[in-house]
């Protein structure tokens, strides 16, 4: 069923039809909450609520972008919240906080590089993890960054950059480089 018809059966009420907008989107969203929260049973917490907010806000939906792009949006916010939620600072600009220790797994040989920098990412402080992950993944810009965070657009690039510097680093480290 294509996206147009799939949200007008959700609108409707059609259980089905809300079964199979989870099924087909909860998979890639959850890879996109876990890009925000470190713990797997967060990520799922945020994918829950971001999928109860797409719901609720389904009807609001004009098909103007992609479908994927719309629930993307409501994650990533999502995720946002539950970060201020749980008081994180987000707005960590020290790079000496930075320590952290990749477990180099015994068959890391055959694992991809795209896997090696998820897992680096992952691993950054929340202030530049979360500002990485909107810049150079989701797409944001600077200015939206600092809206949504509440911070400056300096700050915004400034853990943006630092963030590049330590995954650069690390990269280096385990002999990954671009």
């Amino acid at each position: 069923m294509d996206d147009e018809t799939l949200v007008q059966k959700c609108v409707s009420g059609n259980g089905e039809a809300q079964r199979e907008l989870f099924d087909r989107f909860s998979p890639l969203m959850l890879g996109v909450a876990m890009r925000y929260i470190k713990d797997k049973e967060r990520s799922e917490d945020v994918l829950q609520d971001g999928f109860i907010k797409v719901y609720k806000n389904l009807h609001r939906f004009e098909h103007k972008g992609s479908l994927e792009g719309w629930i993307r949006r409501i994650i990533v916010n999502t995720a946002l919240d539950q970060l201020r939620k749980n008081k994180k600072n987000i707005n960590d600009l020290h790079l000496d906080d930075s320590n952290f220790e990749i477990v180099q797994k015994s068959d890391a040989i055959g694992i991809l590089e795209a896997e090696i920098l998820m897992e680096i990412i992952q691993q950054l402080p929340d202030g530049y993890r979360v500002v990485f992950n909107m810049f150079a993944i989701e797409g944001y810009s600077h200015k939206e960054i600092a809206e949504a965070l509440k911070i400056s657009e300096s700050t915004s690039k400034s853990q943006y950059s630092r963030a590049k510097s330590v995954l650069r680093k690390t990269l280096k480290k385990y002999n990954i480089e671009r």
